[in-house]
C-alpha cells in the first residue's frame, strides 16, 4: 500500500491524516532501527522521527516513487540513530565503549532471511524455478546457459526471473519489509 496516499492531507496539517499514516508507517520504521536496539533508546528515536517528519512534511516533494514519505521516515530515523550513537562514543568513558560500539548491521538478520525464504517458497513453479536456477549459479553462468539447462528461451526465462522479483518484493512488502531499504539504495 502507498501511504503517500495521505501526503497531501498531511501537508495540509491534518492531524487525523498523519495519525493514519503513522498507523500504517510506524511498524515498518521501528523494524529498520532494530540493529541499534542493543546501542540506544530506539523508541526515543522513533519518536523523535516522526515528530520530525511531521515537521518537514509540509515541504516534502514527491518523487514519483510510492512510499516517498515512508522512505523519508526511514532515513531520519536511521540518520539520527547513527548520529545518537556517535553522541554515546564521543561523551562514553572508554571503560564503556562496548556498551554504545556501532551496531553491526552488515550481520544476516535470521527475520528477513526466514521471511525471504517464506516468500521464495510461495513463487509460482516457473519464477521459482529460474530464480533457484540463478541463486544456484551464483554469477558462474550466465542466463543464457540457464536459460538452455531448463529448456527455456533466453526470453522467457528473463520474463520469470522479473516476475519472481517482483513476486518477492510484493510478499516481502505484505510483511512491511521495504526491498530497497534492506539493500541500502
Amino acid at each position: 500500500m502507498d501511504l503517500d496516499v495521505h501526503l497531501a492531507a498531511i501537508v495540509a496539517g491534518d492531524a487525523g491524516a498523519f495519525g493514519t499514516w503513522i498507523a500504517h508507517a510506524e511498524g515498518t520504521v521501528r523494524a529498520t532501527l532494530r540493529s541499534f536496539a542493543t546501542v540506544l533508546d530506539v523508541e526515543a528515536v522513533l519518536q523523535e522521527a516522526l515528530l520530525r517528519v511531521w515537521q518537514v512534511a509540509p515541504r516534502f516533494e514527491r518523487d514519483g516513487r510510492p512510499n516517498g514519505l515512508l522512505r523519508l521516515a526511514i532515513r531520519i530515523a536511521r540518520n539520527l540513530a547513527v548520529s545518537e550513537v556517535r553522541r554515546l562514543r564521543a561523551h562514553a568513558d572508554p571503560d564503556e565503549l562496548d556498551d554504545v560500539a556501532e551496531p553491526d548491521v552488515s550481520a544476516p538478520d535470521p527475520m528477513l532471511r526466514r521471511a525471504i525464504a517464506d516468500c521464495r517458497d510461495k513463487l509460482p513453479p516457473k519464477p521459482r524455478q529460474v530464480l533457484d536456477a540463478r541463486l544456484a549459479a551464483a554469477g558462474a553462468s550466465d542466463d543464457d546457459d540457464l536459460a538452455q539447462g531448463l529448456n527455456m528461451r533466453l526470453n522467457t526465462f528473463l520474463q520469470n526471473f522479473t516476475r519472481a522479483r517482483q513476486l518477492l518484493a510484493d510478499c516481502l512488502g505484505k510483511r512491511g519489509i521495504l526491498v530497497e531499504q534492506e539493500l541500502g539504495r
